[in-house]
């Protein structure tokens, strides 16, 4: 189960509160259905002919979400785009010690003309290649032995342990064994650890990515909360992922009147923000694959979910369509219709079931008011960041450049709607935040949503690795649309994601090096640009 953290208790004093928790989580509906076989092959018949049922701020920012309707935080257009010119003379400035670290960027930077590939040329840069520390039993999040035996499920969120003897197929990782018996789902589970959900160069993940869009489908049944429909779906190999259906084409942008909580949740800003992470070299969003379903075979046909099955009609032009239930956009006016039945959608590798990995939930500091007419803290303090910076987990440890990471992915996207985040129990405060719920970046190519650095711009922080990434991959040898373009090219609905808004990438590259170029000329290098400080910390005696 979720565990709601609260975060900002110094934040709460005027308020003589000091927090509270929540538990939510995932539910599988898995009831038996009468649905009947070959209603693909009659599309032509009606519905009923084929037998379908018709306080302070500081306690705003900890209040459940799910309370406040929405917010109409004013979108700020930036007015005066930064020229491709200004852009290399205000990344070129090398103020305050930055010039011992200009050796760093152009040293193996340069790319062959003819090269064959220039994502491989990245991932061979010296800024690719440093090694997490060495993983103890307390850094990674199993400790797999010969007491624990792992059993497939057909329902839950894929897989348990148990002790002891059992009758059904197992999965036992133990020495005996090798990791390449296990289940590609399985493997990427074992090897999750406090730095990394997979390692850069993992051929698990490429495993992981096929099963995805090719293992057969077994189950399907709505996830339990949220906005919009979402759909578990279990595979024969006893794997899961959340399904997140097309609802608009890639050339459609998010009207300018719509607020950024009523926005649709985009399949294939799931699969780009998945390759985005992974560019970033963050690797803190799970494996996502772009997949063609079949909603007749592949959903109608084997759903249990009652709930589901009777929302399957046939539209006037004879195409196959459902709407599930949720809070919005489900509805016949919001169907979701194949062609004839086919649908494009998302499928994310589902992370471990929470009995077995405790994730905790966090309440994003910079959260927005999810009001029409009311603005957050963050929006009219600007002080804001100080208060955020006393305030645990940002007062110490990784935390605060993990929220300055988030931050830079999140505009790179566009993405207006990270509310909550979430972290690995285990690991305490000193490991990644994990960057799940995508859906809602790559809305709006023509629009850079500026607001989204202010965590950034008030903060002046970053990560030394961070920020020399991004002066790599704002170098034209390795542009981050290229980069994109390329790396989106190996998922099976290429093209993912259309020009403009991979153009749209460089120029927020460029954006944010202006900010953190103005943060540098404000408060000095040393100020701004941290070491990487998990590894140093994780060496240290007590540090959990």
């Amino acid at each position: 189960m979720h565990i709601m953290i609260d975060l900002l208790p110094k934040l709460e004093k005027r308020a003589g509160a000091d927090g509270s928790s929540r538990e939510g989580g995932c539910q599988c509906s898995h009831h038996p259905g009468g649905e009947a076989q070959g209603w693909g092959k009659n599309r032509v018949r009606s519905a009923a002919e084929a037998g379908w049922p018709n306080n302070k701020h500081a306690l705003r920012i900890l209040q459940d979400f799910s309370n406040e309707p929405g917010s109409n935080l004013t979108s700020h257009s930036l007015e005066k785009r930064v020229s491709a010119a200004d852009r290399g003379a205000a990344h070129g400035r090398m103020r305050g010690g930055r010039e011992q670290h200009k050796a760093l960027i152009e040293e193996s930077s340069s790319v062959p003309a003819h090269r064959a590939s220039r994502l491989s040329a990245l991932f061979a840069h010296p800024l690719y290649k440093t090694q997490c520390p060495p993983l103890t039993d307390d850094d990674t999040l199993f400790n797999v032995n010969t007491d624990i035996k792992f059993y497939p499920r057909t329902t839950g969120q894929g897989w348990h342990h148990e002790e002891g003897n059992g009758e059904e197929d197992e999965f036992s990782p133990t020495a005996e064994g090798t990791a390449e018996t296990y289940p590609n789902w399985l493997r990427f589970h074992i090897g999750i650890n406090r730095y990394e959900l997979y390692p850069r160069h993992s051929t698990v993940l490429e495993a992981l990515l096929k099963d995805l869009v090719s293992q057969r489908i077994t189950s399907v049944a709505m996830k339990s909360g949220g906005t919009q429909l979402k759909l578990i779906m279990t595979f024969q190999n006893y794997g899961q992922a959340l399904f997140k259906p097309m609802k608009q084409t890639r050339e459609q942008q998010t009207p300018p009147d719509f607020f950024y909580f009523s926005d649709f949740e985009r399949h294939n800003a799931e699969i780009a923000a998945f390759h985005l992470d992974r560019i970033l070299d963050f690797r803190r969003v799970p494996p996502v694959a772009g997949r063609l379903v079949n909603m007749t075979r592949e959903i109608r046909d084997v759903t249990r979910d009652k709930k589901l099955w009777r929302t399957f009609f046939i539209s006037p032009a004879n195409n196959v369509c459902f709407y599930g239930e949720c809070s919005y956009y489900c509805s016949t006016e919001h169907a979701l219709c194949g062609k004839p039945d086919q649908i494009e959608g998302s499928l994310a590798a589902f992370l471990p079931d929470l009995t077995l990995a405790k994730r905790k939930t966090w309440r994003n500091p910079w959260r927005r008011s999810y009001h029409k007419r009311k603005k957050a803290e963050w929006e009219v303090d600007p002080d804001y960041c100080d208060e955020v910076k006393q305030t645990p987990p940002y007062d110490r440890g990784t935390r605060l450049l993990d929220v300055m990471d988030m931050t830079i992915f999140d505009f790179l996207m566009g993405n207006m709607d990270r509310h909550h985040y979430e972290t690995f129990e285990k690991f305490g405060n000193y490991s990644f935040i994990i960057h799940l719920d995508n859906g809602r970046g790559f809305g709006k190519h023509s629009h850079d949503e500026v607001s989204i650095l202010v965590p950034l711009s008030q903060c002046c922080r970053v990560r030394k690795s961070t920020y020399l990434r991004l002066q790599l991959l704002a170098k034209e040898d390795y542009s981050l649309s290229s980069l994109m373009e390329e790396s989106l090219l190996q998922d099976r609905l290429s093209p993912v994601l259309i020009q403009p808004h991979l153009k749209a990438l460089d120029r927020r590259l460029g954006l944010v090096l202006q900010v953190l170029d103005g943060c540098i000329d404000k408060e000095g290098f040393s100020s701004v640009v941290e070491e990487d400080l998990i590894e140093a910390t994780a060496m240290s005696p007590g540090y959990r």
